[in-house]
């Protein structure tokens, strides 16, 4: 490297760095003098504000020359964003501004505070948008990048899970998902490692109980006496992925393309379905709206509501892996169709803790329906939790629940 290269790169990684650490100062000072502040000062708010809003068109301006030039800035605005969270504390910013106005008597002056948070904020947003915009047309753009995958999987960059937390983390910023972890849980079963599949498929298919619907699995040929156990006593969702489908639900979003931070691997739609779905299960659905749209319509969920988190939220929190980079759904679908893996009690025990006999969302979901002395069909008790519970292969509920008794301990009488 020459000396005037070294310099270059010097330069542009202290610009960088000074930039990430102005912008993390930008974001306590948002939280110190509005956000947690009982008594604020709308000037002081409008300072910080006017300050920020300098700051940011400078960055933009220092960023569109450095692009122009050809040399490459070390931090992006997704990473920017990301790394010192100025984009959710300017969220949290405008919510506060709202709320000390409507009690405030300079109202107009918390105004100007909502308005410049406001253009900040929206500026932002446009700025990652299109940088992510322009990465896919590159991307696209240079083939040689990439490497097509089993399943029409294509990488970027290294393929696999991530080695480390701070590997998992750069991914994540990379890719502009949500860090509802911070740092992230590594991906199950940690350490770059891999679920292991088992080469036979189960052939005997799930059986039903006529009565309430459950569902009782066959263990895989080499499953340990725990997961016979919970399959044999716990395990049994009373919905098949294609009930679930045909019902509505993930807001018509589920099988869309997605990039995984886990597997470093994008999937198209049509891959996806492909590797996860019987066909039968989908005919006649529209794929376009039920299956893999890019938009989330909470009118095609069975109870019309909107519920669950994001790609990154799950991937950040450690509870998908490489073995299905699309979460617990695409897991349930292939478990239903025969395969086993070394993920199975894991994902077994995640389906328990929310759906099972005691599980949380069906508990509460109980609850008030009995404190609402409502039947247990009543859709308009808890829409969301109901909606939550319907992909998971929600437990089918007693049409009454009798008051003075906790929901799950009165379920479970009825079950047995």
């Amino acid at each position: 490297m020459t000396s005037e290269a070294q310099t270059t790169n010097t330069t542009t990684t202290t610009t960088a760095a000074t930039r990430v650490r102005a912008y993390a100062t930008f974001a306590e000072s948002l939280v110190r003098v509005i956000v947690d502040e009982t008594n604020p000062n709308p000037d002081r708010a409008n300072d910080v504000l006017s300050a920020l809003r300098g700051e940011w068109t400078e960055t933009m301006r220092e960023l569109s020359s450095s692009s122009s030039s050809s040399s490459a800035s070390s931090t992006s605005i997704i990473e920017l964003l990301g790394v010192t969270s100025i984009g959710v504390v300017l969220s949290r910013t405008v919510r506060s501004c709202k709320r000390h106005g409507r009690t405030s008597d300079e109202r107009t002056k918390w105004d100007e505070a909502v308005r410049l948070a406001g253009i900040i904020l929206s500026s932002m947003k446009e700025a990652a948008a299109n940088e992510e915009k322009t990465a896919r047309v590159a991307k696209k753009s240079s083939a040689s990048s990439y490497e097509t995958v089993g399943g029409g999987g294509v990488g970027v960059g290294a393929e696999g899970p991530p080695s480390s937390t701070a590997d998992f983390r750069a991914r994540l910023v990379r890719q502009g998902k949500e860090l509802y972890k911070d740092p992230p849980s590594l991906p199950p079963p940690g350490g770059g490692r891999t679920v292991t599949v088992q080469s036979t498929i189960v052939s005997t298919p799930p059986t039903r109980n006529a009565s309430t619907g459950g569902l009782t699995f066959v263990a895989g040929y080499d499953a340990d006496e725990n997961l016979r156990s919970l399959l044999l006593r716990d395990f049994h969702p009373n919905r098949t992925p294609e009930e679930v489908l045909r019902a509505g639900s993930f807001g018509g979003t589920y099988f869309r393309a997605i990039t995984s931070a886990v597997t470093n691997v994008r999937y198209s739609s049509s891959s996806a379905l492909d590797d996860t779905v019987d066909p039968d299960w989908i005919a006649g659905l529209d794929k376009s709206t039920m299956l893999a749209s890019s938009v989330y319509r909470p009118s095609i969920n069975k109870y019309g509501v909107k519920c669950g988190g994001s790609l990154g939220m799950w991937e950040s929190s450690g509870w998908i892996s490489d073995a299905d980079p699309y979460g617990w759904f695409q897991w349930y679908c292939r478990f239903y169709a025969g395969r086993r893996c070394s993920d199975d009690a894991r994902q077994i025990g995640r389906w328990m803790g929310v759906a099972g006999r005691r599980g949380r969302f069906r508990s509460q979901l109980c609850n008030r329906i009995i404190a609402a002395k409502a039947t247990a069909n009543d859709a308009s008790i808890s829409p969301v939790i109901r909606q939550t519970l319907l992909p998971i292969g929600d437990w089918k509920l007693p049409r009454t629940c009798s008051t003075g008794t906790r929901g799950d301990e009165k379920m479970d009488e009825r079950e047995r």
